[in-house]
């Protein structure tokens, strides 16, 4: 697993207030924050908010699958797939027209999956 500096969208600072929690790496913050509870925590120590670390939480699951990094993460939630499991129930299809409309508007990654 990565840095949560490969986590779009943490920044310097907020990076700053998750390491000094022990949480360094994508794999600590799937392991601290999968649970409502555990975000809380992590929420209460950092001065985050909850919402705010599901999001690179989400993220950060969504960079385990191969081939899916901090661009790839982005353009998926921008589709709509926020989760592992999302993505496992999306046709594959409709997915993938989703991501090209969505990256013409935005210009998230250079180069789309081919169908």
């Amino acid at each position: 697993m990565g840095s949560i500096d490969t986590i779009e969208g943490i920044g310097v600072k907020n990076a700053t207030r998750l390491r000094k929690n022990r949480i360094r790496t994508t794999e600590a913050l799937l392991k601290k924050g999968s649970t409502r509870s555990g975000r809380k925590a992590i929420a209460d120590a950092t001065g985050l908010t909850a919402t705010l670390i599901l999001e690179w939480v989400n993220r950060a699951d969504l960079m385990r699958v191969k081939g899916v990094g901090e661009e790839y993460s982005d353009l998926l939630e921008a589709a709509g797939v926020d989760t592992v499991k999302e993505l496992r129930n999306r046709n594959p299809e409709n997915l993938l027209a989703r991501m090209v409309e969505i990256n013409r508007e935005k210009r998230l990654v250079r180069r789309l999956p081919t169908g």
